[in-house]
């Protein structure tokens, strides 16, 4: 946990993720009722973050399908 200590919890997956017109699949740790998208998952499905907005949207330098960089 943020604060150190630490809990056991059930892992669940694979688990699809839909938002907008992106789909991408992930593993979750089941703790409550909240969701947490990782930046793992968030960068498979190019997604960004608008700070000014405070919003989560798709890359608008790739609206039309997930693109990143391969090293």
């Amino acid at each position: 946990m943020a604060d150190g200590s630490k809990k056991l919890v059930p892992y669940v997956g694979h688990i699809e993720i839909r938002f907008k017109n992106r789909v991408g699949f992930a593993g979750a740790l089941v703790m409550g009722d909240q969701i947490l998208l990782g930046a793992i998952p968030m960068e498979d499905m190019d997604l960004v973050i608008i700070p000014k907005n405070r919003v989560l949207d798709v890359n608008p330098d790739s609206p039309n399908i997930a693109c990143s960089i391969a090293k």
